[in-house]
């Protein structure tokens, strides 16, 4: 199965979008959007700057996990990654979005 965006509408009435693997798992989650349009343009943005290994902000948290951002070309964080245990698992996760990003389906779940 192929990875998909899912674009939702949070409990602070926000609308955000987090990626997932074909598998379900969620690699990349977004911030809170005001507009919609702001968060399908978040999404392409997403597609868009994927595929570009230099646009991952690899990080260390406080408490010794790894993530990632992926950034648009402007330097703005466009997705956030979940915390792994390991360096490896948080790499294999910026593998995962570069392969189902591009052409991941939009799930509108705004209703």
């Amino acid at each position: 199965m192929a990875g998909k965006f899912e674009l939702y509408t949070d409990n602070a009435s926000e609308f955000r979008f987090r990626l997932k693997a074909g598998n379900g798992e969620n690699i990349l989650a977004s911030e809170g959007y005001k507009q919609k349009a702001s968060a399908e343009n978040g999404i392409e943005s997403v597609k868009k700057n994927a595929g570009e290994d230099a646009r991952y902000e690899r990080k260390e948290t406080a408490a010794g996990k790894h993530m990632f951002n992926l950034k648009a070309t402007n330097g703005q964080v466009i997705g956030t990654s979940q915390s792994y245990s390991s360096a490896s698992g948080r790499d294999n996760g910026i593998e995962a979005v570069k392969k189902n990003a591009p052409t991941a389906v939009v799930e509108d779940q705004t209703g």
